[in-house]
C-alpha cells in the first residue's frame, strides 16, 4: 500500500542545483523574491512588493542554501545585512547574463508568519508572469520598470531591469 506521508518540496533542491549551475558555467544567479513580513530584506530596496538578490559567491558572505529558508549577509549602498529569505517566497532563480533558469508558484499566503524567526515588515508582489510551476525564463529589457540596485561594486551602474517572460 502506498503511504500518503506528505513529501517535501522540490522548491529548495531545484534552487540548489540552479545556482550550482549558474556558477558552474560562470554566471550570476539572481533570484526573485516576492517580500511579505516574513522576509528579511533592506525594505528601501523593495519595489512594488519585490526584491531582486544577487546570491553570487562575490556578492554574499556566510550563503545557507537551506531546505527552509536562504540565509546570508550582503553589502546594500555599503551597509552589510543579514538577509533571510523563506523558500517559498522565492518565484524565480535565474542567470543574470542570459535569463535561464526557472519560476515557481507564487507563494499561495503573503501574510503567513513562520514562527521562530525574525521577520521584517514589508510589502508583496514579484514575477507574477512567471508563475507556472518549472517554467524556463528568458529575459526581455523592460526600460519601464524599475532598475536593481548592484551589491557588487565592479559591477556597472544598473540600466533598464529586465522581465522575466515564460518561454517554452
Amino acid at each position: 500500500m502506498m503511504s500518503t506521508t506528505p513529501t517535501t518540496s522540490t522548491r529548495p533542491y531545484l534552487i540548489r542545483a540552479l545556482y550550482e549551475w549558474c556558477t558552474d558555467n560562470g554566471l550570476t544567479p539572481y533570484v526573485a523574491v516576492r517580500v511579505d513580513d516574513t522576509v528579511q530584506v533592506p525594505r528601501e530596496f523593495v519595489k512594488d512588493g519585490e526584491i531582486v538578490l544577487n546570491v553570487s559567491f562575490d556578492a554574499t558572505q556566510a550563503l545557507k542554501l537551506g531546505n527552509d529558508f536562504i540565509e546570508f549577509t550582503a553589502r546594500f549602498g555599503g551597509v552589510a545585512r543579514s538577509i533571510i529569505v523563506p523558500m517559498g517566497r522565492v518565484v524565480a532563480i535565474y542567470a543574470r547574463e542570459n535569463g535561464q533558469g526557472m519560476a515557481f508558484p507564487q507563494p499561495e499566503s503573503p501574510d503567513a508568519a513562520i514562527p521562530g524567526r525574525p521577520v521584517a515588515s514589508v510589502a508583496t508582489s514579484a514575477a507574477s508572469d512567471a508563475a507556472a510551476t518549472g517554467s524556463l525564463l528568458s529575459v526581455v529589457p523592460d526600460a519601464a520598470k524599475k532598475t536593481e540596485l548592484p551589491t557588487d561594486p565592479e559591477r556597472p551602474p544598473p540600466g533598464p531591469r529586465p522581465a522575466l517572460k515564460r518561454i517554452k
